[in-house]
């Protein structure tokens, strides 16, 4: 079995290959850079319409099982902000899931710099002094001393992505 990430980065590869583990057996993992359509830090719809535009576009250049597409964003609920990821699962035969990641509160300091169009993993290495966080704990990693990482968060939502595949009578019998 074939499975597309659509990122070069190594933590949603590794993510993609650790959470896939849990439920298959002899597959590969490959990351192709693609492009969201969406700003390189969305916020609220943009994040889900970010991991489809990036599963769909692997899809249209590419053959393979299983095509992952997973951005990183913001959205305020209940009058506070949150970082999470969305991840977009398409498979060969055009079946889209949809999940997320845990959520993570942040703070208006760290919204207002976004808005002004910094990227989280920027404003984390700028209060962290270290460089490249989003390739290794990222800003849940700073936030939780690295207890909890970037690639934790997308694993379980990878895998709630994957609910869908796991249950497809459920989710794709359109005789239901």
């Amino acid at each position: 079995m074939k499975i597309l990430v659509a990122s070069e980065n190594i933590v949603k590869i590794s993510a993609t290959a650790e959470a896939f583990s849990n439920f298959y057996e002899d597959f590969s993992v490959e990351g192709i850079a693609t492009n969201s359509l969406v700003s390189n830090q969305p916020f609220g719809e943009d994040v889900f319409i970010g991991a489809k535009n990036r599963a769909f576009s692997l899809a249209k250049n590419n053959s393979a099982d299983f095509y992952v597409g997973i951005e990183g964003g913001v959205d305020k609920i209940h009058n506070i902000w949150f970082g999470f990821g969305v991840i977009a699962i398409l498979n060969s035969e055009g079946k889209l899931a949809l999940g997320t990641s845990p959520h993570y509160q942040l703070t208006d300091k760290i919204i207002e710099k976004l808005k002004n169009g910094m990227e989280l993993g920027d404003v984390i290495d700028e209060c962290s002094g270290e460089k490249n966080t989003k390739t290794k704990g990222g800003a849940i990693g700073y936030f939780t001393q690295n207890i909890f990482k970037r690639k934790d968060l997308y694993v379980s939502g990878i895998i709630m992505a994957l609910v869908p595949f796991l249950n497809k009578k459920l989710f794709f019998d359109e005789n239901k």
